[in-house]
């Protein structure tokens, strides 16, 4: 059972945005420039590693793949989960799941859960590498998979879990112009968090939590030294 109250991030106002620090150059996103990144990383920290627990359970093995899709101005594949799942319930995420026995690892994982859940076939996906673990406050620790997406896929969404498929201009999520810090006072002491809200049409994608922590530590890598 958590020991936080449930609440809706939205009507948590948020202290201050992060347009001080550099975007990173839309130059980076070029599929050569992802591709050399990933094989010779620089020295760098991820900003978020562990997350204050707030439900006792085991620590669980997932992974998700963060999609970059390589359109001429490249986006993040993301998903809305359905409102009745048993966690994080109706929140904006990245493809993926739990680790099974049968998969090799964690890339084996992120790809697999990312063609259950949304339909994605692997033969569209190119792994560049993966991002540090993030421990989430429910106590997944995750594997984020960064891959490059090839356009022209046909997804098929599993209903009883994904609500929505939608995509967010790279560019977008990699300028802390557009990211919001918010603090939350529980009874196990304060809650803080990132959120990168992002106007879909008509409909706000309120990305937020893990899904905006990892986003961060992405930015964090992806940025010049």
């Amino acid at each position: 059972m958590s020991k936080i109250p449930p609440f809706d991030p939205r009507q948590v106002p948020f202290q201050m945005l992060d347009g001080h620090l550099p975007a990173v150059p839309d130059a980076h996103f070029a599929t050569h420039a992802l591709a050399r990144r990933f094989s010779a990383p620089p020295v760098w920290e991820p900003e978020i590693r562990v997350e204050p627990r707030f439900i006792d359970r085991p620590p669980t093995a997932a992974s998700v793949l963060v999609g970059l899709v390589m359109h001429a101005r490249p986006t993040v594949l993301l998903t809305q989960r359905t409102a009745d799942l048993s966690s994080h319930a109706g929140q904006v995420a990245f493809p993926g799941g739990k680790s099974d026995e049968q998969d090799e690892d964690a890339v084996a994982t992120a790809l697999r859960e990312a063609q259950e859940e949304v339909g994605l076939h692997p033969r569209h996906v190119s792994v560049l590498g993966s991002l540090p673990h993030y421990t989430t406050g429910s106590g997944f620790v995750v594997t984020p998979v960064v891959a490059l997406v090839e356009p022209g896929f046909a997804l098929q969404p599993n209903a009883g879990e994904v609500d929505a498929v939608f995509e967010v201009p790279l560019d977008y999520l990699m300028n802390p112009a557009h990211h919001r810090r918010h603090t939350l006072q529980t009874p196990i002491g304060p809650r803080h968090w990132i959120s990168m809200p992002y106007q879909d049409g008509l409909q706000e994608r309120y990305i937020w939590g893990a899904t905006a922590g990892m986003l961060r530590n992405l930015y964090r890598f992806l940025l010049p030294a």
